[in-house]
């Protein structure tokens, strides 16, 4: 019998209860050396019911402000697929600006939400250095269906050296996508935004576009967009499927 856990476990492990066994499974990367592809390659991952849960829910809400009736299927809970998550992300940012793709991320994620939850994020949570730690250490487990494997590392925040930094490996949000400004407009700005002003946590995140690698940063201030070294990246020219080589910088960011 197989049974699914968090992908933070190590596999695999098999364990004997009752004369059955039983092969406890962790969703995750499949590629034989357990680490994201090189650049240039696609990792592969094998995922459970509990990313394709996340994958549909996150798909369904967004799908309510897909203008395209092409991607509007109703799938099992537990038949989607990342593909098809990517997929809906790119049917929300056509026609959008970028401003206006940030605030669907945002209508998204507070309707995952119960009411008054910000709120509460900001009484169980004060901007101090343990909320950081804590949130960099929940983001590894709970967030590694959407980016891929991380871990926290240490950082400096205002002067002060602390484990509120998550290194994300390679992005699996920007390698399916290849796309430079879905990068940035539905992940990396709606989400420092979501945490500094919704939830009162600062957030910073740095992506770097030569090996998809992240840094996400608890507790330090995101710098205004126009002052942000990812305002000025251009797109990448051999991947993203609606790409402008004759632009310097990326069009969805302007």
């Amino acid at each position: 019998m197989e049974l699914l856990c968090m992908p933070t476990a190590k596999l695999p492990v098999t364990k004997w209860h009752g004369g059955h066994s039983y092969s406890i499974r962790c969703a995750g990367i499949a590629e034989p050396a357990g680490v994201p592809a090189p650049m240039g390659q696609k990792t592969q991952y094998k995922d459970g019911l509990f990313e394709k849960l996340f994958m549909s829910l996150f798909a369904r809400k967004m799908e309510k402000f897909v203008t395209s009736e092409v991607s509007k299927k109703n799938n099992a809970l537990w038949d989607m697929d990342y593909e098809r998550f990517v997929d809906v992300s790119k049917r929300v940012m056509i026609g959008r600006s970028r401003k206006q793709q940030q605030e669907v991320v945002r209508e998204v994620l507070l309707s995952m939400l119960p009411p008054g939850a910000p709120a509460q994020f900001r009484k169980l949570f004060p901007p101090t250095r343990w909320a950081a730690e804590f949130n960099a250490a929940l983001t590894v487990p709970f967030f590694h269906w959407l980016v891929g494997p991380s871990e926290v590392i240490e950082v400096e925040v205002n002067g002060v050296k602390q484990r509120s930094g998550v290194q994300i490996k390679k992005c699996r949000y920007l390698e399916n996508s290849g796309c430079v400004g879905m990068c940035v407009n539905m992940c990396k700005l709606p989400t420092q935004d979501f945490f500094t002003n919704e939830f009162g946590l600062p957030l910073t995140m740095n992506p770097n576009f030569e090996d998809m690698s992240c840094e996400m940063v608890y507790g330090q201030v995101p710098p205004p967009f126009e002052e942000d070294a990812v305002s000025k990246q251009p797109c990448y020219a051999d991947i993203c499927s609606v790409a402008n080589t004759s632009s310097p910088v990326c069009p969805k960011l302007q």
